[in-house]
């Protein structure tokens, strides 16, 4: 389905954002040259209160295609593709395809030269119709099922990350007596990153990889290299998500290093590839940290290039997932205000979407910047709490944020940095139904994935 959203800048503004931050702000209504600044770099103000994201007038995909709606810049997660690929030309960039998968994201990052990340059967089978190189994917998961490691087996996937020493041998009892399986250990280095406690993947009291203190890693490698149908290639990590600062990287290389010189002096094998993961930070609100890609590959390098020369080893080719890097700061989701509500010192305001639809600030806590859209407002600013609708008090979108005094409903709301972990982790909570995805490009508008109806939930329940 595709339609033409062509937006009219009114004739004072520039093909790009003004210099001038008063000018800028009032263009804006609010904040200032910050307002714009965790959205789609497409993002433009428009007449009349409303934003354009790839050309398109968010306005008039909400009237198009109905609220909630994820409105996703295709050039955004494009560019972003090729950021990664510049900044790593001589590593095996593959995206995090947790992060939001459809047909099309999976075509995007294939025309741009990455490799996929999958976790389920699901994923992958989803990837390798679309057209993707089952031999440019990566299986992972804690506890894959008997069917993701036989469709994994089946379809050719290029790698599977082991997670444990049951999946050892699993894998080996089902592999094919004439192929041999490429394999990574994903290992644990002890190191805490990340922006909660509940993302925080490096450190041996969770529930993925195997320890490098305790021995589990050096126990897993033994046994895979013991495997005549299993190949060893390699070793991976991930030490957690929305990571701001590139040390954590550098230690875990560090540290990665050091059993990679182990796994030689004990069994002889020199492994050619390591994984750092992904977990890259992005702003959520204005002023929030990022991940410096550059900086973060600068580093990465050097750390091989020494740490593999003190260890007489040969600096093996490196392996990275960025998945909310590239897909979060694409995406804008547009809300329509269902009610304004004034209890006690509390201002809550309630729209047509929630915690089925954005489960993370229930999960994590994770804060967005809402922004009012489609008309402009004087009104003074009011500290207020964006609910959605579902039958939870912790159905919370953004605490404690500011929006226009005269918000009311029928008003639109759009939450920018909306394209990662929002139509991955939805559900069917009170059967509202899942988005629809629409994609936005050089004032097009396409959906990509159709909103989810009564009629697609019904045929699930098959009667009494």
């Amino acid at each position: 389905m595709t339609v033409s959203l062509h937006s009219s800048l009114p004739s004072s503004l520039p093909s790009s954002l003004p210099a001038d931050p008063d000018h800028l702000s009032r263009l804006l209504g609010d904040g200032g040259s910050d307002a714009l600044s965790v959205w789609p770099r497409s993002a433009r103000p428009e007449a009349g209160g409303d934003v354009s994201v790839g050309g398109v007038s968010l306005t008039e995909a909400a009237d198009r295609f109905g609220t909630p709606v994820y409105v996703l810049d295709e050039q955004e997660v494009r560019e972003r593709c090729r950021t990664y690929r510049a900044a790593f030309p001589q590593a095996d960039v593959v995206y995090a395809a947790k992060a939001f998968l459809c047909r099309a994201m999976a075509h995007w990052v294939r025309e741009e030269g990455l490799g996929l990340d999958v976790c389920s059967a699901g994923e992958l089978a989803l990837a390798v119709t679309t057209g993707f190189p089952p031999g440019k994917i990566v299986l992972h998961g804690n506890a894959k099922s008997p069917d993701d490691l036989r469709t994994a087996l089946r379809l050719g996937v290029g790698v599977i990350v082991v997670d444990s020493a049951s999946e050892i041998a699993r894998l080996a009892a089902i592999t094919p007596a004439d192929a041999r399986q490429q394999v990574m250990v994903r290992v644990v280095p002890g190191i805490a990153a990340g922006g909660h406690a509940k993302v925080r993947t490096g450190t041996d009291d969770q529930k993925f990889g195997l320890s490098i203190p305790d021995g589990s890693a050096q126990h897993a490698v033994a046994r895979i290299l013991d495997q005549p149908h299993l190949e060893l290639v390699g070793l991976h990590c991930h030490i957690g998500s929305q990571i701001g600062s590139v040390k954590p990287y550098v230690a875990a290389v560090r540290r990665l290093i050091g059993l990679l010189a182990r796994v030689r002096d004990q069994h002889g094998v020199v492994l050619p590839r390591l994984n750092i993961g992904g977990g890259h930070a992005i702003p959520y609100r204005p002023g929030e940290p990022s991940l410096d890609v550059g900086a973060l590959a600068d580093r990465v390098r050097a750390e091989l290039a020494d740490g593999c020369a003190r260890a007489r080893l040969p600096v093996p080719r490196l392996m990275l997932e960025p998945g909310r890097a590239i897909a979060g700061p694409a995406g804008v989701a547009v809300y329509h205000v269902l009610a304004v509500k004034r209890t006690g010192e509390h201002t809550f305001v309630a729209v047509d979407g929630g915690m089925s639809d954005n489960p993370r600030p229930a999960l994590y806590g994770v804060r967005y910047a809402p922004r009012l859209i489609g008309r402009r407002s004087s009104a003074p600013p009011r500290t207020v709490t964006v609910v959605g609708r579902h039958c939870e008090a912790g159905d919370v979108l953004a605490d404690e944020v500011e929006l226009p005094g005269d918000v009311r409903p029928g008003d639109l709301l759009a939450v920018p940095a909306a394209g990662a972990y929002h139509l991955s982790m939805a559900s069917g909570y009170n059967m509202v139904g899942r988005p629809p995805v629409v994609a936005v490009s050089g004032g097009i508008a396409r959906v990509l994935v159709r909103r989810e109806s009564l009629d697609d939930m019904s045929r699930r329940d098959v009667g009494l």
